[in-house]
């Protein structure tokens, strides 16, 4: 997993980063404890990917959602409605197309 994750930080450099900070700040699954800022690594490496197919916010929630209810219980996760899942889509959509198209 230590290679597949140094890839992928690799080839979406930054955004990593980016996206790591924006689900660690809203923390949905309320596991961020000020010192674990790794937590949210193994979601972070799947959705980076995923995203290449993303073409709205409304794709990127659902994308979202979906790896957390893959990662956490869904009954845990709850409703893709609820506003911090709607803000995390909002915020990693904006960071991915500053990525995607740095000129636009």
């Amino acid at each position: 997993m230590k290679t597949e994750r140094a890839s992928i930080k690799n080839q979406f450099k930054g955004l990593y980063s980016e996206v790591e900070r924006i689900l660690f700040r809203l923390d949905p699954m309320g596991i961020n404890f000020e010192d674990n800022t790794d937590e949210y690594d193994p979601e972070v490496d799947i959705i980076l990917p995923r995203l290449k197919t993303a073409n709205t916010e409304l794709e990127v929630l659902d994308i979202i959602h979906e790896e957390f209810c893959r990662w956490f219980d869904s009954e845990l996760v709850g409703n893709k409605n609820n506003p911090i899942y709607r803000e995390i889509a909002k915020e990693v959509w904006s960071a991915w197309i500053k990525f995607s198209r740095p000129l636009a």
